[in-house]
């Protein structure tokens, strides 16, 4: 398969970097990424929120986690990124015992 300019062009997905709020779902984690950006009319920056459901295929990503996700085809009703990396594990991860 010859890669054209035209392939080259389908191939570009979106990238996201966003802290884990949940993975509770099996292999789904649920990631909030941050947009600042300055108001057009009041000069104040704004800080603005977007929860986005990614596929984890080893649940490797916990809680608190700093990730980089990718968008994809749609994998489910909500789930259309998927988990390429952790970028910093969480520190200040609880134990639970049980």
């Amino acid at each position: 398969m010859s890669d054209t300019p035209n392939t080259l062009e389908r191939s570009h997905r979106k990238e996201r970097t966003g802290e884990v709020i949940s993975n509770k779902m099996t292999k789904t984690i649920v990631v909030r990424v941050e947009r600042r950006f300055q108001h057009p009319q009041y000069k104040k920056v704004v800080t603005q929120f977007h929860k986005l459901y990614a596929h984890d295929e080893k649940s490797e990503a916990k809680v608190g986690d700093r990730v980089r996700i990718q968008e994809t085809r749609p994998l489910s009703k909500l789930k259309s990124w998927r988990l390429l990396e952790v970028v910093e594990k969480n520190k200040d991860a609880e134990v639970v015992a049980a």
